[in-house]
């Protein structure tokens, strides 16, 4: 016969479908607002606010995928079209010529500049504006719980926090 399932309590399933409705509708919505900004996707900003975070604004592309939590090959996708743009150039290291970096160039540090302040103000609006401050401390230390599930050496765990405990 099939193995014994442990269904979800009427709370887990509340939660896993509200989780799961988050996850579909905010990337939407905030894909929808870049496109109607400057005609990219929210990976597309993530990857250019990745790279604006970055020291002299530049990563390896292995870096930057990680950063991204993107295939490799996505990346190379994406920084592909945003160089047809100016915003982003690929150069080799000069330390390792098997070593590709991805670097911000003017161009697309002023878009980044230009996106920032309009992207904040939506990320507010849709997502943090109807949370409370402790529901902001909840939210980013359930977040770090299940990146850890997910990938225990993602970036986003050295990351400082305030006093969230895991």
């Amino acid at each position: 016969m099939g193995e014994q399932v442990d269904w979800l309590t009427a709370e887990e399933r509340t939660a896993w479908l509200g989780l799961n409705t988050v996850m579909s509708l905010l990337p939407a919505a905030l894909d929808s607002d870049l496109q109607g900004l400057e005609g990219i996707t929210l990976f597309d900003y993530h990857m250019l606010a990745m790279l604006s975070e970055a020291p002299d604004r530049e990563l390896t592309m292995t870096d930057l995928a990680a950063r991204t939590s993107a295939s490799l090959s996505r990346l190379s996708h994406v920084v592909k079209k945003l160089e047809k743009r100016g915003w982003v150039i690929r150069s080799q290291s000069a330390g390792d010529a098997r070593v590709k970096i991805a670097s911000l160039t003017k161009q697309g540090w002023d878009a980044v500049v230009k996106m920032a302040p309009h992207h904040v103000k939506t990320v507010r609006s849709l997502l943090l504006e109807s949370l409370g401050d402790k529901d902001i401390k909840d939210l980013a230390r359930i977040s770090r719980k299940v990146v850890k599930v997910l990938d225990e050496d993602h970036w986003v765990l050295d990351e400082p926090t305030s006093d969230l405990a895991l």
